[in-house]
């Protein structure tokens, strides 16, 4: 049913925790599931993540794709974060089932909402 590089992101989550001076959060949730996700980003004065984690509430396939996300961005700018579909954190995992394809738009969308948090914090 999952690939063995989904299977890896969720028996060995990267980058899982939280970022105490994060300077944007995201946080996105899916009502039917019940998955949650929150993303932290360190972003420095050129627009670099350089340090990323996740905390997700929810089944394999949601931290997988939380750990692939955080995984896809660090070093990253902002712009090419940005650009970062759910379609993409699942081809990078190697695929998902069509039913957990849900979880995948979680972690992009978790990432899009914190970059938006970080840009409004510095009027960006």
């Amino acid at each position: 049913m999952y690939t063995e590089k989904v299977m890896d992101h969720f028996t060995n989550p990267r980058n899982v925790g939280e970022i105490a001076d994060a300077n944007g959060i995201g946080e996105v949730g899916n009502a039917k599931c019940g998955d949650i996700m929150r993303i932290y980003l360190k972003v420095d004065d050129k627009d670099i993540i350089q340090d990323v984690k996740f905390k997700t509430f929810g089944c394999g396939a949601a931290i997988a794709t939380s750990s692939m996300v955080t995984e896809m961005v660090k070093g990253k700018s902002l712009t090419e974060a940005l650009e970062i579909s759910n379609q993409a954190v699942a081809e990078a995992l190697g695929g998902l089932p069509p039913v957990k394809m849900h979880c995948s738009n979680l972690a992009a969308d978790a990432l899009h909402e914190a970059i938006k948090d970080y840009m409004e914090k510095k009027g960006k």
